[in-house]
């Protein structure tokens, strides 16, 4: 007697995510389970089919592979086995969708826990469990949603580590950000940077950016606009979380800032401003003194290029401007560079002056301690003034019908609320230096003292940060006659005029006139 050829059956099973494959055992359970059921019905197991996706979509890859294996063995006829109702689908809509195309392709649907059958009896059940499913799938969005707002609202960042930060679990606190380095650092730079003027715009802070190679780029190495736009509209740098979508604005973080929230501030700020020297494409780390020296006889930008000699490619400086006497005659390299680093030099104040102004500074910062009280007694004020702002905004928010007053007034509150952040962390830092009057102090002076030696490093935008700090105005340079009186930034005007007698220190006595 010829043996009875056993019914082709497939195993459908599926986990919302690689989660819970990775920490759980969700989809072998199933299969032992759908496998122990097909041997008791008989069934000859041919294929099992894994999706890790929510049941809530109903185009999954594994689900689409076994609906083209159902249509090549059409005829045959195959059963398909689920260990739950929800492993098929967690919404009404979706289920009944794939139950229409399991059918189309000649699937029967099988499981250990629920008879399908196709009387309205049957069918009733089939879609209340659906229905009962998609509930529990909406309830634990819900609740997963009301658990990580109440944390956020704590403080706590729950969603993806932003750029320059990672997860790091500890004690009273769970999973909590911590700064990721090397990276952390250079975001920060970055920012400091952008902030106080020493990157001009967001091209520059790209460029910064790229130079350093432990920050991630794209395919090309390069860091795109829209990644620096991400990495300065991102509060949680500066401390604090905000989500719109669920109500959350500057709520205090309990991770590390990577910059005040003032420098986050200032950084808006200057975004939202005209770049002052903007990036130019035609830079190059070859000529740092491209576009800043101008030709003294048209005083248009000078530009600068690479000539080739016989043997060998020389570097050149000169004037481009059509009408300009000296257009496109140029002037060496190290002679025009050469000459800047002497007038560098000259800026250098002596020994007497510069402790002088050492001490004037040490006195001020003194007097700006001993002042941290008064100002944080005013800064104090302003926040009951703000308490009391918001208090009225408030009653009339809830008095008007206006859905345009309404808006106004909840941008009034969250401009005030802003405000109020930024004050907040004045006082934390009133009379409280980051670091030693030697320590803060040590850089700026030492950049006072001896300019050249910024100008030695090999970094491009130290070079380009001299030309900021130290001149006012861009440079004329003559043929014959080299540099002309260059006009200094105030702290060297200042120096300059101390060394020439301008300014007469105040008298042991003070500025009244003596009385005997």
């Amino acid at each position: 007697m010829p043996k009875q050829k056993l019914q082709k059956a497939v195993i459908y099973c599926r986990v919302s995510g690689t989660k819970q494959v990775r920490e759980g055992d969700g989809l072998g359970s199933q299969e032992t389970r759908c496998r122990e059921f097909a041997s008791h019905k008989g069934y000859e197991v041919v294929k099992v089919f894994k999706d890790e996706m929510s049941g809530k979509l109903a185009a999954r890859p594994a689900m689409m592979d076994m609906l083209q294996f159902l249509r090549k063995n059409h005829k045959a006829g195959t059963v398909v086995i689920i260990d739950d109702i929800s492993r098929l689908a967690r919404g009404l809509e979706a289920h009944l969708q794939l139950r229409a195309s399991l059918a189309k392709a000649g699937g029967k649907l099988e499981s250990p826990s629920i008879e399908f059958g196709e009387d309205s009896d049957s069918l009733l059940v089939e879609n209340l469990l659906a229905s009962v499913a998609q509930h529990q799938r909406e309830k634990n969005g819900e609740q997963t949603k009301i658990r990580m707002r109440a944390r956020m609202q704590n403080g706590y960042w729950v969603f993806g580590a932003p750029l320059g930060y990672k997860f790091e679990t500890k004690p009273e606190h769970g999973k909590v950000l911590v700064r990721d380095e090397p990276v952390a650092s250079i975001i920060a730079e970055a920012m400091e940077r952008f902030a106080s003027g020493r990157l001009q715009s967001k091209t520059e802070v790209s460029r910064f950016l790229e130079r350093k190679s432990a920050f991630p780029k794209n395919r090309a190495g390069k860091v795109h606009l829209t990644r620096v736009m991400e990495l300065f509209n991102r509060p949680i740098y500066a401390g604090y979380i905000s989500h719109e979508d669920w109500g959350l604005h500057l709520v205090p973080a309990k991770h590390e800032a990577l910059v005040s929230y003032e420098t986050f501030q200032t950084v808006h700020k200057r975004l939202n401003e005209a770049a002052y020297a903007p990036a130019r494409k035609d830079l190059n780390e070859d000529f740092p003194l491209r576009g800043f020296v101008t030709c003294g006889h048209c005083e248009q930008p000078m530009t600068a290029c690479w000539s080739r000699g016989r043997s060998a490619k020389y570097p050149y400086y000169l004037c481009d401007t059509k009408c300009c006497v000296e257009y496109r005659k140029s002037f060496r390299k190290e002679k025009l560079e050469g000459e800047f680093e002497l007038l560098l030099k000259d800026m250098r104040p002596s020994a007497s002056l510069f402790a002088m102004a050492f001490d004037m500074f040490r006195d001020l910062w003194q007097a700006r301690l001993q002042s941290a009280e008064d100002e944080k007694q005013s800064i104090q004020m302003q926040l009951s003034q703000m308490d009391r702002k918001s208090a009225q905004i408030l009653d009339r928010l809830i008095d008007t019908n206006s859905d345009t007053l309404i808006s106004a007034y909840e941008e009034r509150l969250r401009e005030i609320e802003e405000q109020k952040t930024f004050l907040a962390e004045k006082i934390q830092k009133c009379g409280k230096p980051i670091a030693h009057f030697d320590q803060v102090y040590r850089t700026a002076f030492d950049f006072l003292g001896n300019p050249s030696k910024l100008w030695a490093s090999e970094r491009f935008e130290d070079k380009r940060a001299v030309l900021k700090l130290v001149f006012a105005e861009r440079l004329p340079y003559t043929r014959n006659e080299g540099y002309r009186t260059a006009q200094t930034s105030l702290p060297f005007k200042a120096l300059e005029d101390f060394r020439l007698g301008k300014f007469e220190m105040v008298p042991p006595h003070g500025l009244e006139p003596r009385t005997y």
